[in-house]
């Protein structure tokens, strides 16, 4: 398991993963990171309520993405229809989660 130190509306976090998901960890905690900025100065707000404010910015992403018609695939797309969209939505729906649970433990 490998350690790392987020850093997410200016508060510093410590978590662990899997070995070899630091990379894909880093970019999720970019993700959240640039919607707790959304809020300005996050001073007055506590840590959970940052990260819940953060999950519902991009809960309410995702359900958008998800019910919004699919682009019309280009003659040149070879991957298979919704293979990249579903891994994103996975990606988030697993950050939500993981959010979630940080939220819960901070209380």
């Amino acid at each position: 398991m490998a350690q790392m130190k987020l850093e997410i509306g200016g508060r510093s976090f410590t978590v662990t993963c899997q070995d070899g998901e630091e990379d894909h960890l880093s970019k999720l905690a970019d993700m959240v990171d640039g919607k707790a900025r959304e809020f300005g100065d996050t001073a007055g707000l506590t840590e959970s309520r940052m990260l819940l404010y953060s999950a519902l910015q991009l809960a309410d992403e995702l359900y958008n993405a998800q019910a919004a018609p699919a682009p019309a695939a280009t003659s040149g797309d070879t991957s298979p229809p919704g293979g990249r969209d579903n891994q994103i939505v996975a990606a988030l729906e697993k950050l939500a989660d993981r959010t979630e649970q940080l939220a819960n433990s901070l209380e």
